[in-house]
């Protein structure tokens, strides 16, 4: 019996939104390795500092904005007339404050960039999905989303969001689309190291965790990579998967034992 495969097939469609970031990059250069056929939505900041590989179709995008959203999904369907795969990445964070002292339009932002985007990413690329071929969608959520850490208001708030918004998805589109969350604890990128997840490799700033300390709170005594968040994605996509939906993935070296 032939094993099944644990990847996204060749020629399959595949959106990946913030695909300019740490986590973005590596998956959409193992998509590619699969023979996926990839595209990729960001800000323009981002895309500049970081072009896709050639042959990625790049799409520039502010998701948090309903018009730019429209905007991105028509230059897409005008290449692509259906959508196999989906993966939102897309968000940000700011520097740790407790809730008492957050700026409203701050919070506001923060959710925005997560949840709303989020939101306004799976509504334009259903009727594509639907289109597709066994189609199958990815959330980014965050183990801060149901294990609290002061500083993290919104961006906490806004995951838990996903979280909710990724089991309603998954029951409104059954059985036709897949959908699932992962839900990494801290990844060593640039945004863990005191960026926002904006613009691209902004680690200019202080480092968002005690890289050393957090470490030792882990089971398996090290920080995420890239590589341990792209492997879980890729089957979530792949047709080994073919059988889970409306699940929570968490990433964390056992850090939360759900």
């Amino acid at each position: 019996m032939e094993a099944m495969r644990m990847t996204p097939p060749a020629g399959a469609r595949v959106l990946v939104t913030g695909g300019a970031g740490g986590i973005g990059r590596g998956l959409v250069a193992a998509l590619l390795a699969c023979g996926a056929r990839v595209a990729v939505m960001d800000l323009p900041a981002s895309l500049a500092r970081h072009p896709p590989a050639e042959g990625v179709l790049a799409i520039e995008a502010d998701l948090s904005d309903e018009a730019a959203v429209g905007a991105a999904f028509a230059a897409l369907a005008r290449q692509w007339d259906a959508l196999d795969g989906l993966v939102m990445l897309a968000g940000f964070s700011l520097a740790r404050q407790p809730i008492a002292s957050f700026d409203a339009a701050a919070w506001d932002s923060v959710i925005a960039g997560n949840l709303r985007s989020s939101f306004l990413t799976a509504r334009a690329a259903l009727p594509l999905l639907h289109k597709g071929e066994n189609p199958a969608v990815v959330t980014a959520a965050s183990g801060l989303a149901v294990k609290s850490t002061p500083g993290f208001g919104p961006y906490a708030a806004a995951k838990a969001g996903v979280i909710s918004m990724t089991k309603l998805l998954a029951a409104e589109n059954a059985p036709k689309v897949r959908v699932n969350a992962i839900a990494p604890s801290a990844v060593d990128t640039a945004f863990l190291r005191g960026g926002t997840g904006r613009g691209g490799d902004d680690a200019s700033g202080t480092a968002h965790v005690d890289l050393a300390a957090y470490a030792a709170t882990i089971p398996l005594q090290r920080i995420a990579t890239v590589e341990d968040v792209v492997g879980p994605v890729l089957f979530l996509l792949g047709p080994a998967s073919g059988y889970v939906t409306g699940q929570t993935l968490h990433i964390n070296g056992g850090l939360l034992m759900a």
